[in-house]
């Protein structure tokens, strides 16, 4: 990158916009990952049985939904691109869509759930698990109508740079599971003790709440007034399902590729012994914090490059998706100082057992390797997604992780007796190959759209206060 562009004022206000816009998506994404720690630590404390039933659970519906999560998520770059060529109409039209498609969704996807107990016969969990599971999973199951209706409801305002919203409902959630665990965990003020199974029931009354709550906002603020999402309603319209689809499967797909990777690799590291598993949760957990900074300044760049597209103005889109990129850099350039400077520091947060933490120092060492790949593939990834480019970044996915990742990671831990460390190797190789792949693409697409003379510069367009705040 050339170094006056650190200096061009444009790319500065660009930046803040950027910043902006993160932060509360960065908030929501943090406090939506604390809830699942809650789950965990509370399910803990009332025994081994509830804390596996809670975990396996998880691992088991999670992957449908991050796919439906990724498939939703196309909501965001469409309402971006609309809200840019100044159709509001149509905004209001694919939120009403979308709440259709999130529905028909829901209903496959909540019979799946209910019946993933068929899964766990076949990977031979305890048998006194089961139970205790399905139980927790036929409790989530009620869930997934108001999460994917929820979901839509969020990625519009992220797609119109209302990112506020969506964090005050995940920071309300937070008291709310607290109080739904302690209630039906533990059966007090009269309520039955269920368990791990009242943590599933608090989780579906948490995302219930929270869709009451985004409903609400959205029909009775005056700021949504200008989209008209609830003055009529009407059937599913395949002209605008069909554009969700179309950008977001691929996304879906993609995304599922990237997790399942690392899941993947999980199961491995589960085969070598019980300190490379603990030393694994540990710097994977510390990644997964640092990773949540540039995830939500790729949703942030999603929405500025879609809206700069929709203005037809590719060189401000140019500028959005080059300050997501070069703001993600900058922060896990940090990261990466911080864990190459102190790994031992890290570790010791987690546990005090020696072994675990001389393996963990490994890991804590490679994850800061990956750090700057990993911050700039997932900028990448969300500037293309502003340009709801999203089929051939799902095909830079599949080599990146499932030819490239899994194979190399494979062959380093396991064939040439590395461990888990030769394992996090594959992971360098992946993230490397997308941190080149995403964002090259962005640049070639970008060059490709200015040269083709179709589109003027505007210097007007939706002025930012109309929909920056509530």
């Amino acid at each position: 990158m050339r170094f006056h562009t650190l200096n061009n004022p444009h790319f500065r206000e660009e930046t803040r916009k950027t910043v902006q816009l993160a932060l509360p998506i960065i908030a929501a994404q943090l406090a939506h990952q604390s809830l699942g720690f809650i789950d965990t630590v509370m399910a803990g404390n009332l025994s081994a049985r509830d804390l596996g039933a809670v975990a396996i659970g998880r691992s088991l519906y999670m992957p449908l939904f991050v796919f439906v999560l990724g498939v939703l998520l196309a909501i965001n770059p469409i309402v971006a691109q609309y809200r840019g060529a100044r159709e509001f109409v149509k905004i209001g039209k694919t939120v009403r869509q979308g709440l259709w498609l999130s529905q028909l969704i829901a209903l496959p996807a909540f019979f799946l759930v209910r019946n993933l107990h068929l899964v766990m016969q076949q990977m031979n969990v305890a048998p006194e698990v089961i139970p205790v599971t399905r139980g927790y999973l036929d409790a989530i199951s009620w869930s997934l109508p108001a999460a994917f209706a929820y979901l839509v409801l969020r990625f519009f305002n992220e797609g119109v740079s209302l990112t506020k919203p969506n964090m005050y409902f995940t920071l309300m959630a937070i008291p709310l599971n607290i109080l739904g665990n302690y209630i039906l965990m533990y059966g007090r003020w009269g309520f039955p003790k269920l368990g791990a199974v009242g943590t599933g029931w608090a989780t579906t009354f948490v995302w219930w709440m929270m869709l009451l709550g985004m409903v609400l906002l959205t029909a009775f603020s005056k700021i949504y007034r200008q989209f008209s999402i609830y003055r009529a309603l009407r059937w599913p319209k395949w002209e605008y399902i069909k554009e969700i689809l179309h950008v977001g499967v691929p996304n879906g797909v993609s995304v599922t590729f990237e997790v399942s990777m690392f899941a993947i690799t999980a199961l491995i590291v589960g085969t070598l012994g019980v300190n490379p598993i603990a030393a694994h949760q540990i710097a994977i957990n510390f990644a997964s914090i640092t990773f949540m900074i540039p995830l939500g300044l790729s949703i942030a760049t999603t929405s500025r490059v879609g809206f700069a597209i929709g203005k037809k103005d590719y060189r401000e889109a140019k500028i959005a998706g080059k300050a997501g990129m070069v703001i993600a850099v900058l922060f896990m350039s940090c990261a990466a100082l911080v864990m190459f400077a102190a790994p031992e520091w890290i570790a010791r947060i987690y546990t005090n057992d020696r072994a675990v933490i001389e393996i963990a120092v490994q890991l804590i060492f490679l994850a800061a390797i990956f750090q700057i790949s990993d911050g700039l593939q997932i900028s990448g990834v969300g500037a293309l997604r502003g340009m709801k480019d999203t089929k051939i970044p799902m095909f830079f996915n599949m080599i990146a992780y499932w030819i490239v990742g899994l194979p190399l990671g494979y062959y380093l831990g396991i064939i040439l007796g590395f461990g888990a460390s030769g394992l996090w190797a594959g992971w360098i190789g992946a993230l490397s190959f997308t941190a080149i792949a995403h964002p090259l693409r962005f640049f070639r697409l970008i060059r490709k759209f200015r040269q083709s003379g179709d589109a003027p510069y505007p210097e007007t367009g939706l002025k930012e206060g109309q929909v920056q705040d509530v």
